[in-house]
């Protein structure tokens, strides 16, 4: 009897240990499988300074791709943009979906389920976006192409290999579409 409480408790151990691994893939890896990059939340400081860069103005259309948990979206909001984001991970864009009612702003901040690549960006003024190396040299090309002149795009610690930033500030790269 006792060394089937032990096998039991053993495979137990095992699967609950399995279960967790499969997670911890899940979160890692699964934006990679999509194309996109691993989620990092920004810090309260990064945001606030991207708000200040972008500048906004009443009745500007802004978006983060790859929004994660929608605080970037969120502030982007506050500061007056109608504010959009995408994110491929579905949890994330649950959390997103929670932290923009908690907010009440429903009406001014979205999130979309889905890949940003097959969207078009033109009707954006800004454009937010926190990329991985491997993603930078692709999405320069499209926000060149996409966006219409004067729109503002902000990176995070990672730069567009050929664009010149008009500003750099703590890791944050300003450009503008001309």
């Amino acid at each position: 009897m006792n060394v089937v409480i032990l096998l039991l408790s053993l495979l137990g151990i095992l699967f609950l240990t399995l279960v967790f691994i499969f997670i911890i893939f899940l979160k890692a890896f699964l934006p990679f499988i999509f194309g996109g990059a691993i989620y990092v939340p920004s810090k309260e400081e990064k945001i606030k300074k991207r708000i200040e860069l972008a500048e906004i103005k009443p009745g500007q259309k802004a978006v983060d791709l790859g929004s994660g948990d929608g605080r970037l979206v969120v502030a982007l909001a506050k500061a007056g943009a109608k504010a959009y984001g995408f994110e491929i991970n579905p949890a994330l864009v649950l959390k997103s979906k929670r932290n923009i009612r908690k907010a009440k702003l429903e009406n001014k901040a979205f999130v979309k389920w889905g890949s940003f690549w097959p969207a078009d960006l033109s009707e954006f003024d800004i454009v937010v976006i926190y990329g991985m190396k491997h993603v930078m040299k692709r999405l320069e090309k499209k926000l060149k192409k996409e966006l219409k002149k004067d729109a503002k795009v902000l990176a995070n610690v990672f730069e567009f290999p050929t664009w010149l930033p008009a500003k750099k500030s703590q890791g944050l790269y300003l450009y503008i579409q001309k």
